[in-house]
């Protein structure tokens, strides 16, 4: 593990509108897969070589949420959207970029910022690559979604020690009606299962965040309690 670079930045926050937030990055070179899971439970995200988390004084809206697989129960609605995906194939691989992935990306925040206001900025190859293919070290991998030859979606995760860390999910909106990102998750859990692993980490849920709010739904779940540091002992309730 070589720490390349640490710096806090101070910018608006990514989840609640009219706020700032204050992020502690950690750019890592050569993350070993303990280390990324030893981050993961202290609430930091990763993408690409970058790990981050907030810092924020006085505000604890962003909670760090674990799925508990084992004790997941798949209601009839959870077990509807497997139906109804069940034509849809899919394939885990170490990440990877080419220009249906971009298209892919490309058109998914498109629809997303006339959908939910998300700000579009067109990727370029090296922006994704950066975020989502450098730094999976043995541990990241990609889920491709299919209907027949065409990607639809693409889940990034890593898989670690002990539980699966979803770490970002796209897909094309012409394939809404299949609840696509509701299916990757439902998918993870299932996966989480033949491993055996016990927990899907699923990054912060924000209550008053309509993107994240949805978490609350997947119970039951763990919520980090605190920000301990790396060196810390850590506890989740």
């Amino acid at each position: 593990m070589n720490l390349l670079k640490e710096f806090c930045l101070n910018e608006s926050c990514s989840y609640l509108l009219g706020k700032e937030q204050i992020m502690h990055y950690k750019i890592i070179h050569d993350c070993s897969a303990q280390y990324c899971l030893e981050l993961i439970e202290r609430g930091y995200r990763r993408f690409g070589k970058m790990y981050f988390r907030p810092i924020c004084e006085g505000c604890n809206e962003c909670q760090s949420i674990k799925i508990d697989v084992n004790n997941f129960v798949f209601s009839k609605s959870k077990r509807r959207t497997l139906r109804k995906a069940e034509h849809i194939k899919t394939y885990i691989r170490p990440p990877s970029i080419t220009q249906d992935h971009l298209k892919l990306f490309d058109k998914y925040h498109q629809f997303m910022n006339k959908k939910k206001g998300w700000e579009y900025h067109k990727t370029s190859s090296q922006h994704y690559y950066n975020s989502f293919v450098a730094g999976d070290n043995g541990f990241g991998y990609e889920v491709l979604y299919f209907d027949e030859n065409k990607l639809i979606g693409v889940d990034l995760i890593d898989i670690l020690e002990d539980g699966i860390s979803s770490i970002y999910f796209y897909y094309d909106p012409d394939y809404a009606h299949l609840a696509l990102g509701k299916l990757s998750l439902l998918n993870q859990i299932r996966y989480a299962r033949k491993v055996s692993k016990r927990w899907i980490y699923l990054g912060y849920y924000v209550e008053e965040c309509p993107s994240l709010s949805y978490k609350a739904d997947y119970t039951p779940y763990l919520t980090l309690q605190g920000r301990p540091d790396i060196h810390q002992e850590y506890s989740w309730h």
